[in-house]
Formats: structure tokens, sequence, C-alpha cells
């Protein structure tokens, strides 16, 4: 009985860590992405409207985790904002991860696999995406 309690206030423990950390990843998002947005009306509120008649992508500067990183550290307005939105894809994956640490903790084989196969394919579809 005091295995099935502890067990239990493991796996209590372990959502409750998981869903701090959702939260804590969508509200600093959210806060950096704000941040962001301010920084770039003060500095560019006043800017013609673009024409829209014509795409033209970002330039590379906010494709690489370099480029993102860097351009945040520079007060860039869009760097600080691609930031943010970095943040708020890697909370699920960490998520993931955190999962995994719980299985395995609890020693749960088929969950710790299914978790790992689950994690590596957002890990490979997120970095796989980026322009290293």
């Amino acid at each position: 009985m005091n295995t099935n309690i502890r067990k239990q206030t493991g796996d209590r423990d372990i959502e409750m860590l998981v869903g701090r950390l959702l939260r804590t990843g969508v509200i600093t998002a959210s806060c950096i992405v704000f941040f962001g947005g301010i920084l770039f009306l003060i500095r560019h509120g006043s800017a013609p409207m673009p024409s829209y008649h014509h795409f033209a992508g970002e330039n590379t500067d906010y494709t690489t985790f370099a480029g993102i990183f860097w351009g945040a550290f520079q007060l860039n307005a869009k760097g600080i904002i691609q930031f943010g939105v970095m943040i708020l894809i890697a909370t699920p994956v960490l998520r993931i991860a955190l999962s995994l640490f719980g299985f395995i903790l609890e020693k749960d084989l088929l969950y710790v696999v299914i978790t790992t196969i689950v994690l590596c394919v957002m890990l490979f579809s997120t970095i796989g995406g980026l322009k290293v």
C-alpha cells in the first residue's frame, strides 16, 4: 500500500510540474512576443502601409537559431518576436521530455518507448525545418 501511495504522489507531482511548465512557457512566450510587438510599433508604427501584392519573405536572420538569438540580443523587434515564438514552440517539446523523465522514474517501459518516439519525431520536425 505504501508503494501505491508513493506512486500516486509521484504521478501527481509530475502532472503538477508539467502543468506549471506549460503555463510558464505560454505566459513567458506571450510576454516576450508582446514586448517585441510594442517595440515594433514604437519603431515602425508610423511607417507607410506595405504593399501586399507581392510576397517578400524574411531574410535569413529570422530562420536560424543564431539569427534569432542575435536579433533578440540586439533588441531587434522582429528578433524578439521570433524568440518568443521559438519559446512557444519549445514548450510542448519540453513537456514531452518532462513526461519521458516521469515515465523513466516510474519504470514504465512501454510509455518510455512511445514517448521517446514522439519526442524524436517532434525534435526532428521542429529542428528539421530550421536552417542551421
